[in-house]
C-alpha cells in the first residue's frame, strides 16, 4: 500500500468518526460506544470506492439513517 493511501484512509476514517459522534453523540441508547462502532464501520465505507466517493460525512450520515429512531 502506498503511504498516501494510508493517509487518505486514515483521514477518511477520522472524519467519518468525528461526524458520527457530532451527529449521534458518544453512545447508543444501550450505552455501547459509537466511537468503537465508527472505528469498525468507517474503513468498510472507505474500502468501497463507490461509497468513498460520497465522502466520509455523507457515508456517516447514511449509516446513521439506518439506525432505529431513539
Amino acid at each position: 500500500m502506498v503511504e498516501t493511501d494510508v493517509v487518505e484512509r486514515d483521514t477518511f476514517c477520522a472524519r467519518f468518526k468525528a461526524h458520527m459522534l457530532k451527529v449521534a453523540g458518544p453512545t447508543f441508547e444501550d450505552g455501547t460506544s459509537i466511537a468503537e462502532y465508527a472505528d469498525e464501520a468507517g474503513p468498510t465505507y472507505w474500502e468501497d470506492e463507490e461509497q468513498r466517493a460520497f465522502g466520509p460525512e455523507e457515508c456517516a450520515s447514511a449509516d446513521i439513517s439506518y439506525w432505529e429512531p431513539a
